[in-house]
């Protein structure tokens, strides 16, 4: 049996025996059960990480303030800056990696702030295969259905939402047209907190997450981006709140993170889920308090997902009807790896891996 899913099963196991939250370096008190944390990798780096991608159990890459990527192939004990030429100004808020080679990284800001790099060697080189030349539109996240095929999405440019397509794993890009997207909100915007304003599942399956406006909404699109419906969710939207990010299991099973950025540890529920692909959302019968920017599910055990925000970390093992916070150390983004290993990033260069200590 392979050592990720030895740990999934512990993680099941271990749910009743969660602790009380604790810092990411902790260990358990003496005489307590076994305790589920992130265990901290030393990155060197002192940027906010917001863009992660975890590839596998020994691969992953992040990226953030200050133009900077990461890169470990040795399951974090060792990392390299492989930041783009050129990019010490830019905020490289999402990356999306296909393997210990090959990553998509996009950075942020209004007009030519927003670029798309692609790198095929680990990072040693990299192409600017966008640049934005709409002083109007402002790129948040991007968000891939396979190696082949994924999506940019911007800020509303004339009352709509606006996208980029690509097909050929983001060596080239175009816009989306239009008009199969509904209008925008009064104030309506994407948040770039995470790398997960846009997410997919599938082939064809994509969503977007927004706030600022009268509603937090969450978009669907079940044609790769050409025509969109949009849902009301059960998060609270103004400037500083709404949906931050969102994670499909499947077509159907989904879960909505965010809250108010303003207020982390504000009593509001940070989470809504829904079971028929975003057309309906409930809050579950207990939610994370206050604040929660990235979110992701477990890739074997299809009932257990993970939350995190920069005043903790929280899990659910029912299918995100019930959830419980386990760590109380600062992430902005979480994402699982194919072979179940699942990492975290956020502040002042901060990377774990999820571990469970005895």
């Amino acid at each position: 049996m392979k050592r990720p899913l030895i740990l999934g099963a512990l993680v099941v196991l271990a749910a009743g025996a969660l602790a009380t939250p604790a810092s990411a370096q902790a260990a358990p008190a003496a005489g307590h059960g076994p305790t589920l944390t992130w265990r901290l990798s030393p990155t060197g780096s002192d940027a906010r990480l917001r863009g992660l991608s975890a590839v596998s159990a020994k691969v992953a890459w992040a990226s953030g303030s200050g133009g900077t990527v990461l890169r470990t192939t040795d399951g974090g004990r060792t990392w390299s800056r492989t930041s783009p030429p050129g990019t010490a100004s830019l905020e490289l808020r999402d990356i999306e990696a296909f393997d210990a080679r090959t990553a998509v990284a996009l950075s942020i800001g209004p007009g030519d702030q927003s670029r798309i790099f692609r790198t095929s060697d680990g990072g040693a080189n990299w192409t600017e295969t966008f640049r934005n030349g709409d002083a109007n539109a402002f790129y948040d996240c991007l968000a891939f259905f396979d190696h082949r095929r994924g999506l940019a999405l911007s800020d509303p440019v004339d009352g709509k939402f606006r996208l980029l397509s690509t097909d050929d794993g983001g060596r080239t890009w175009s816009v989306v047209p239009s008009d199969g997207m509904p209008p925008a909100l009064d104030g309506e915007f994407a948040f770039a907190a995470s790398g997960q304003c846009v997410t997919t599942s599938g082939s064809r399956d994509a969503w977007i997450a927004t706030g600022g406006g009268a509603k937090a909404r969450v978009l669907h699109s079940s044609d790769r981006g050409r025509t969109w419906t949009v849902s009301d969710t059960v998060l609270a939207s103004n400037a500083s709140a709404g949906v931050f990010a969102t994670a499909f299991r499947d077509r159907s099973h989904g879960i909505a993170v965010g809250g108010d950025y303003a207020k982390p540890d504000g009593a509001v529920d940070a989470l809504g889920t829904t079971r028929d692909g975003g057309r309906t959302w409930r809050k579950p019968s207990s939610a994370p308090q206050g604040y929660r920017s990235g979110v992701t599910w477990h890739p074997f055990f299809p009932t257990v997902a993970i939350a995190v925000g920069p005043t903790g970390s929280d899990i659910t093992l029912n299918d995100g009807r019930d959830w419980r916070a386990f760590d109380s150390g600062s992430f902005d983004t979480v994402d699982c790896a194919a072979d179940g290993a699942c990492w975290a990033a956020g502040e002042k260069g901060r990377v774990a891996t999820l571990r469970l200590v005895f």
